[in-house]
Parts: C-alpha cells; structure tokens; sequence
C-alpha cells in the first residue's frame, strides 16, 4: 500500500530542490529581465482569468464567477501597475552623504498557502511578488482547490518557458497532505500564509520564518452623520462581493439608535432580510459544526442557498441575511467571522458605546485585521483610527474591495497583514517589499572619533576613561 503522506514529504522536499536551483538562477538576472518576467505572467493570467474563475466556482461552489474574475484581474493586471516600477533587484539606493548602499537580497524559496476561498487569484498575486523580489515560490494548494490552484500554476509555468527561465520558479504540490505541507514550510526559507486559524499557526510554529494573516470578523460602523443609504449600498456591495468569501468582508452592522431605523430600513431596500424566530433558530443549527467553526457548506453561498439549506423561505431578491444580535462571544453565531451572506446587527446609543461594540467584536475573531466606519465626522474617524486594534480602518468605502486595494490606494494584495495583536508579522497588504532582506553597506564617516582612538589605543598607557569621554563628545557632536 502506497503511504501518500510519505510521498507528500517527498514531493515537497523534491519541489523545493528544483525551486532552489532554479532561484539561484534568476538570482543572476537584472531588474529589467525581471520585470519582463513578471509581466509575462500577468498577461498569461489576465487572459485566463474568466475561466480560471469559472474553474475554481466549480471546483469549490464558493463565490461568484463574476467576481472571481475581478479578483484575478486585481492579481495580475492590476497588481502589475502597482508594482513595475518598484525597484527590488540589485541595488536599491545610494547615500552620498550618510555613506549607505542598500542592496536588494532575496529570501529564495517561499512556501506558498493558498486558500480555497480565493485560490486562483491568491496564486497568481503570490507568483507575481515572489518573482519580482527575485524568488521561487512552491504552492502546498487546499485540497478542495486543488485542481484550479494546479490550473493556475500551469498557464504561470508556461509563461515562465516563454520567457527562458525555469518553469520550477513556480510550482505546485500534486499530493498536498498535512505532513507534505508541514515539511514544505520546514524546508522553504519563508513562509507566506493565507488560510485558516490553524493554517497560519502552523506557519509560525513551524521553525521557519512566515508571513501570515489572521481571520477577518470586520465590523462595519455606521455613525449618525453617514449618508445612511451610501453606507448600506457599500456594505451591501461588498458582503456580496464572491458572496462574502473574502476575510476583509463585513461581519456585522453596528449602528445609533437615532438612525437605527433609518438604516434598518435602508438594509431591507437593499436587499437584507432580517431573520426571526424559527427562522432564525434553523439558520444558526446550519451556521456552525459541532465545534462552533464555520460551517464549510455555507462557506461562499447567496442567502437563497443558506435559507434553502435551513428550510426556510424568503422573499425572492434577498442577497444577506441579518440577525439582530444581542451578545458577542462564542454562544452568538453572528456575532463571528461569517464568509458568506449573513451579517450581525448592532445597536448603540453612540459612537463611544459603538467603539466598544467593535472592540468587542474584533476580540471575538478579528483582531488586527481590518474595521469599517462610515461617517463625515472626522473626529469619530480619527479616535477610532488611533483606538481600534486593526492594520486597517477603511472609511466610507466597501470593506472587502477597500482592503484588497480595489477602492482605496492601499496596495493590491490578497495577504492582509493583521499585526503583532493579530498574532502577524506584519500589518501590511504585503507587497514583494516584504519579501526580500536589504544588506547594507556602511562606510567610515571619516569624522575624527576613529583617529583618536587610534592614537590613545596606540599609547603605552591605555586610558579607557579618555578615550570613552571622547567617543561621547564626538557622538554629541553629531547628533
């Protein structure tokens, strides 16, 4: 009986081999070759990137075909005017005055994790930074995306022959098991995460440096002095972007109650439908496993799919289900990450209960992620920007699409950062300027610090006390 786990480990310690040779080879390359590189794949991925999109739709009855193709159009086309001109090769940049050189170094081999709530675009945007800061990346995809993960990697790899490089710059795990992935990222020389909790725990635990990111339980806070029927067509316009299945996605609607009704009404002109009794009751018992984790056949789905999986009706154009929720914690279901059309609803008394509220419900699953306020009040916005636990406050904007960098100048990316609070390493969207190291070369400054210390080390007798006094007015001088 063949042991897959055993060929799992060995295909992963086999595929970083050849990504390592073939890493030290475009390692030799100029900027300039570079960048003709990484626009190569950009244009291979743009070309396929409606069927890409239909193929992962299909592969994992998440999201929505439309939007999926938005989103590998953001990986490859979009990303690439982000990045053409970012210089990531040689060297970076030249001091005159201080007497520093910084000189781009790549890391080498990435461990690619890749999500099946957004596997093709993932891999195409990982690709495209790790090639254009100088490294090979080697996806370990989920297994119920495997398929349009491998679909992608391949047009990737022949893009990379056209170009006369090594098509193991990129490649993919065809065995992809818990202990393939688990040697994958002890053998690469870093890691970048996106998936779940125990995915990116494992990425940190593993021994090797990792970029990962957290869960999203994003509340969107819509304040007194919001233009109410704008603030509900973004949140809308987001939460049923590829049905929710982007972590940067609304999770709850937290609002005052001087304009409670006012959005409540908003909200259903939209399309929301507010759940009640029975009904509400069987959509929880199909929110959530055992375990209180979410529901994977839920993961992805429109609100006629959840109600029809619930048993329950409703009015036909509904595109979220909401719930008046009371608490936050582990015993409210809404009051959770939900990447799918469903939302919690909050009312406060006022932006200061409102700032709690959020707080309360980034602790619950969220926090360092990203949070949502709609508001004309820039005092609000500033205290929250200051206060709030988060890498990202996104103001009168679509969460999802403001996070990834579709409606706001933040940096196209599908790794959010959540910050050290968020148990990441980083906070940023992470760009191919986190994945390399800068060597500097510093030079003597020339100042006269040297030069004394020179000649009182050179004196018969060693006065440590003198020379020590000097150093430090020197230092004084300089600053």
């Amino acid at each position: 009986m063949v042991d897959k786990d055993l060929l799992s480990v060995q295909e992963a310690r086999s595929l970083v081999r050849a990504a390592k040779k073939a890493q030290a080879e475009l390692a030799l390359l100029d900027q300039e070759h570079i960048d003709c590189i990484v626009k190569a794949i950009s244009e291979a991925a743009r070309s396929q990137a409606e069927s890409l999109a239909a193929l992962a739709v299909e592969e994992t009855g998440f999201g929505k075909v439309q939007d999926k193709t938005a989103k590998n159009i953001l990986a490859s086309e979009q990303l690439f005017e982000a990045i053409k001109d970012m210089k990531t090769i040689g060297v970076l940049s030249e001091d005159k005055v201080k007497k520093i050189t910084e000189i781009a170094v790549p890391v080498g081999v990435i461990a690619g994790i890749v999500p099946s709530t957004n596997p093709t675009s993932t891999t195409i945007y990982k690709s495209m930074i790790s090639i254009k800061s100088g490294n090979a990346i080697v996806f370990t995809p989920h297994p119920s995306a495997k398929k349009c993960i491998g679909k992608t990697v391949e047009i990737i790899r022949a893009a990379l022959s056209k170009c006369g490089v090594s098509e193991d710059l990129v490649s993919v795990m065809s065995i992809p098991t818990i202990q393939g992935s688990g040697e994958l990222m002890k053998v690469a020389d870093l890691i970048l995460a996106t998936g779940g909790p125990g995915m990116v725990k494992a990425a940190y635990s593993s021994g090797t440096p990792a970029l990962g990111v957290g869960a999203g339980n994003v509340p969107a806070y819509i304040e007194r002095s919001a233009n109410v029927e704008d603030a509900v067509r973004k949140i809308f316009m987001s939460k049923t972007f590829d049905n929710g299945t982007i972590c940067a996605s609304e999770q709850s609607i937290v609002t005052e109650s001087v304009i409670a009704d006012k959005v409540r009404a908003a909200v259903i002109a939209e399309g929301g439908y507010f759940l009640e009794g029975e009904c509400l009751e069987k959509v929880k018992r199909v929110m959530e496993r055992g375990n209180g984790s979410m529901n994977p056949d839920i993961v992805g789905r429109d609100a006629a799919y959840i109600a029809k999986i619930a048993g329950i009706t409703i009015p036909h154009g509904v595109t979220v289900l909401l719930s008046d929720e009371k608490g936050i914690g582990p015993k409210y279901p809404f009051s959770k990450e939900k990447l799918t059309g469903l939302l919690g609803f909050y009312v406060v008394e006022d932006w200061k209960e409102a700032c709690e509220t959020c707080h309360a419900l980034l602790e619950n699953g969220g926090i360092g992620h990203s949070l949502s306020i709609h508001s004309q009040n820039e005092e609000v916005i500033r205290e929250f920007g200051i206060k709030k636990p988060v890498s990202r406050l996104l103001v009168n904007t679509p969460s999802t699409q403001g996070a990834v960098g579709l409606s706001t100048s933040l940096f196209p990316s599908f790794t959010l950062g959540c910050g050290t609070v968020g148990g990441s390493a980083t906070s940023d969207n992470v760009t191919p300027l986190n994945l390399m190291n800068v060597r500097r070369i510093a030079y003597d400054l020339g100042t006269t610090t040297s030069h004394h210390a020179h000649e009182a080390a050179g004196s018969s007798t060693l006065d440590v006390s003198a020379i020590t006094a000097m150093i430090v007015e020197q230092l004084k001088q300089m600053v």
